[in-house]
């Protein structure tokens, strides 16, 4: 009696789960153009939009990030911008995952992409992420699970954040960043010399006092504006997400703050130092 034989599954063979799913994959795309062409975006109402978020302070003091670099220091717009701005454009769909992760190499193959629904621009980024990180001038493997979930995260955000701006405009990226730092000059409704108190006392927490605040801003605390609470914020905010140093942000002061008043007192104006990013721009 001859019993058939049954053949081993070829590598080219689809199981019915993964057959499903591949469907539905399709599916899911094709309703998301028709429902993007049935509803294209206003871009009056996408700008109104994302003028009202970037009027909050929520947002606004988490909009920038400010880390060391080369002797000096680096400043750019956040994912927490980035998500915002996508979702009042609209139409757009973004995303992160861990392709592959390599343990015996310690690295691990990640994807970030952003897709424009109605105009068909899709940005993807595949890069690979080692379970390293970079502290005391060396390299240190990462061994606990945890700590290399969290490093690819890191990783996986700062790409994700290039690949939605790369499809928004860059109008609505440069007037969102502009509004964000105007709401963090004008503050919260406190007049000037209450939020000037509270950053000192916010900093004084960190063990940075009033002094290394001065010689940081090469001003005096008297003579402070909207501006500098913005960059003290900012810097406030990259110290407490572990982008910066407290040391590299407020290096130790060579001259006292007694010294900085003194010489204040003798001069007849002085603007905004020269890496202040809102130099040259009118004050609040």
């Amino acid at each position: 009696m001859n019993f058939p034989v049954q053949q081993a599954q070829g590598p080219d063979r689809i199981g019915q789960s993964t057959a499903v799913e591949q469907s539905r994959a399709v599916a899911e795309v094709q309703a998301a153009i028709y429902v993007a062409r049935q509803f294209p975006r206003d871009v009056g109402r996408s700008r109104a939009s994302m003028q009202a978020a970037c009027g909050s302070m929520a947002l606004a003091e988490k909009a920038f990030y400010r880390f060391p670099r080369a002797g000096g220091a680096v400043e750019g717009s956040t994912i927490h911008l980035a998500k915002t701005l996508a979702q009042a454009w609209g139409n757009i769909q973004y995303g992160v995952s861990e392709m592959r992760r390599d343990d015996k190499y310690r690295q691990s193959e990640m994807q970030a992409w952003a897709w424009d629904v109605e105009a068909n621009t899709r940005h993807v980024l595949t890069f690979i992420v080692p379970h390293a990180k970079f502290a005391n001038k060396q390299v240190q493997p990462l061994i606990d699970l945890r700590d290399i979930y969290e490093n690819n995260a890191n990783n996986g955000a700062r790409r994700l954040r290039e690949a939605i701006f790369a499809v928004i405009p860059d109008f609505f990226i440069s007037e969102a960043e502009e509004l964000c730092r105007d709401t963090i000059a004008k503050g919260d409704g406190k007049p000037l010399p209450d939020r000037i108190d509270g950053a000192v006392q916010v900093f004084q927490q960190l063990g940075v006092d009033a002094d290394r605040l001065e010689q940081k801003l090469g001003r005096t605390r008297a003579q402070w504006n909207g501006a500098d609470i913005a960059q003290l914020l900012i810097t406030h905010k990259s110290i407490q997400r572990g982008e910066i140093a407290i040391d590299e942000a407020f290096p130790q002061a060579r001259i006292t703050g007694s010294e900085i008043k003194k010489s204040a007192g003798g001069a007849k104006k002085q603007g905004p130092p020269d890496e202040d990013p809102w130099a040259g721009k009118p004050t609040t």
